[in-house]
């Protein structure tokens, strides 16, 4: 006689935890959809086993047709379960199970026989058959267990190929958890045929998978339900390459501003109203909330994205007032327009986040689109930024050296060393690229310390005297120029390499002046052991003649752009401003020298040394060597 002591309780907890699922607002994503239908199927077969189990017990009170029905509905509810349960896991790791036909009927062959077997049942009696005895097993009867095996082998084997598609080293052992739960349901079944316990353990796995994976408050806004960041992520990555990416990115000008102004609470509560407006408003679309007062808005129909901006404006410029809340909010927008190519979720998430940037810049009636040109900036962006780490790791930051010449002479004295990296197919990267990624991404520093060592070793393996050469420019990012250790960690690579500092000419630029103070202490330190400076880019920033006297620098580095200008057209600013400079003890260097003339005009207007393509471009250190050692 079979036992309900389990099944009915887990039953009654299923329908409560069923609908408390459903009343809940959800994503559009493949793995919701298979969860319901893992529910469902839940449902399905804890009903069909109460049912088909009491049904059998009082097998007299019942015609034999409809016994075969309720342990068939049963049966075949049970083959689906192994099988969606496998197919939940397959989508989680991403293995492209779920979206593939062919290999989805190739899976579903297992359970496909189970299933064949089964309704041929009450003419074959391959699985079960009822006699006047009651229900009896046929001789088929371990493919329940062995289909179900089947999948959970097939489960463990995914997770096992696929582990390190998981972004998150939690989501392993919840997988391998609740696969765990239900192999031992499935082996107590095997063990105590009489009692019905494998739905309380299928119940446990729901549980488990609901808590790391289906919980809706993972996705959605506390107080209105709206759905956030996280949500964000996971329906681009179901949708990539699958659907066209058609939103309206819009922001609250200067959010911080009015956080400060009006408060933590006013402004929650304000956000609150908003997320309600736009649910009311907009119920077909799917609406996110990004923080910081930036809101997104999907729709498959990018032709009404003018007319709901203008409907949204059209309410901000009212207040948005509660009990105890009134504020006066403006918004900018952006439009992001891709078709349905697939790009790495990564980049459509950086999409986002620069459309939340524009959108804060954007005047009141402007609306920007962003489409695959920006896609494409920032694939190229993310692959500068991995040849960046690469070069990085690996020590293969190249030094080229441009040749500085003595105006007068012509002849080689110096040169300035710049840092370089090449992308996968060896080709140079722009410095205009990756510099910009090495400074957000703080990875400047470890760049500009192998500029500096290797800089360091080739004053230390070569005769500077047979090259006439009297230094090297080495150039400091404002990022590298904050470092409080900043002079013993070149000292110490100058000391242990063996080069001497003096020939260690160090670039800074104006921006560095904005610290009056951090400059002057640093320059000082580094001053002391035996380092010099050269300002770069003069005449773009704050720097005059009368702050440059307080500083020790030795040269002074007009940027191209003031040397194009005077060539362009002449006038009488610049030889004053460079004569000045000259009576207050400073060299002067003209970059962006192109021809014959601009180097001519520049010697005649007093500078000392002249840098540019028309002498040379930037060259590696061996070709520099091969070039000028004679």
């Amino acid at each position: 006689m079979w036992d309900f002591s389990y099944i009915v309780p887990s039953f009654l907890i299923l329908a409560v935890f069923v609908g408390f699922y459903l009343s809940l607002p959800r994503l559009p994503l493949r793995k919701n959809r298979i969860f319901i239908w893992l529910i469902g199927n839940a449902c399905f077969v804890m009903a069909f086993d109460i049912l088909s189990t009491w049904a059998d017990i009082n097998h007299e009170l019942f015609p034999n047709y409809l016994l075969y029905f309720l342990n068939s509905a049963y049966f075949i509810g049970f083959f689906a379960k192994g099988f969606s349960f496998f197919l939940f896991t397959a989508n989680v790791l991403g293995s492209g199970v779920a979206k593939s036909k062919a290999w989805l009927f190739i899976l579903e062959l297992p359970v496909n026989l189970g299933i064949l077997i089964v309704l041929s049942t009450p003419w074959t009696h391959l699985y079960y058959f009822i006699n006047d005895n009651g229900y009896n097993n046929g001789p088929c009867y371990s493919l329940l267990y062995v289909i179900f095996i089947f999948y959970l082998v097939l489960s463990f084997v995914s997770l096992y190929m696929y582990r390190s598609r998981l972004v998150l080293r939690r989501e392993k052992y919840v997988i391998l958890w609740y696969n765990v739960i239900l192999t031992l349901g499935i082996t107590l079944r095997y063990t105590f045929p009489r009692f019905l316990l494998m739905d309380i353990f299928c119940l446990m796995a729901l549980i488990v998978i609901y808590l790391s994976f289906e919980n809706p408050d993972n996705y959605l806004e506390e107080r209105t339900f709206i759905f956030n960041r996280n949500g964000l992520r996971d329906y681009l990555r179901e949708i990539n390459g699958i659907k066209p990416v058609c939103a309206l990115v819009f922001s609250i000008k200067n959010y911080m501003d009015s956080f400060e102004l009006y408060g933590t609470r006013q402004i929650n509560q304000g956000i609150y109203l908003i997320e309600n407006y736009l649910q009311k408003e907009f119920p077909k679309n799917l609406i996110f909330y990004y923080r910081n007062g930036r809101f997104i808005i999907f729709s498959q129909d990018n032709s009404q994205w003018h007319d709901i901006f203008t409907k949204l404006q059209a309410r901000f410029r009212k207040p948005w007032t509660s009990i105890d809340t009134e504020l006066y909010l403006d918004i900018g927008a952006c439009i992001i327009d891709l078709d349905d190519t697939f790009h790495p979720t990564d980049i459509l998430l950086k999409l986002f986040i620069e459309a939340f940037l524009e959108s804060d810049k954007q005047a009141d009636n402007e609306i920007s689109i962003f489409s695959k040109e920006m896609v494409d900036k920032l694939v190229r962006e993310n692959e500068v930024k991995h040849s960046l780490d690469l070069a990085i790791s690996n020590d293969l930051v190249e030094v080229f050296l441009q040749p500085i010449v003595d105006s007068k002479t012509r002849k080689i004295v110096g040169a300035e060393a710049l840092s370089r990296i090449r992308d996968s197919q060896g080709n140079l990267i722009s410095p205009a690229l990756f510099i910009p990624i090495a400074e957000k991404s703080g990875k400047i520093n470890q760049l500009g310390k192998q500029v500096f060592k290797k800089c360091c070793h080739f004053i230390k393996d070569n005769d500077f005297d047979k090259l006439n050469l009297q230094f090297i420019n080495v150039n400091l990012s404002p990022v590298q120029f904050m470092r409080s250790d900043l002079d013993d960690s070149l000292y110490t690579y100058t000391s242990e390499i063996g080069a001497k500092p003096d020939f260690i000419h160090l670039e800074i630029t104006e921006e560095h002046m904005a610290d009056e103070q951090l400059m002057e202490k640093q320059i000082a330190s580094l001053s002391n052991k035996g380092f010099k400076f050269v300002l770069d880019d003069y005449g773009k920033g704050y720097s005059n003649i009368a702050r440059l006297r307080k500083t020790p620098f030795i040269n002074v580095k007009l940027d191209m752009s003031i040397v194009w200008d005077y060539c362009n057209k002449p006038d009488d600013i610049l030889p004053s401003e460079i004569q000045g400079l000259i009576n207050s003890g400073f060299e002067i260097t003209a970059e962006g020298i192109e021809n014959e003339q601009m180097a001519n005009m520049m010697r005649d207007i007093g500078c000392t040394y002249l840098q540019g393509f028309y002498f040379s471009k930037p060259i590696p250190m061996d070709e520099f060597l091969e070039k000028y050692s004679s």
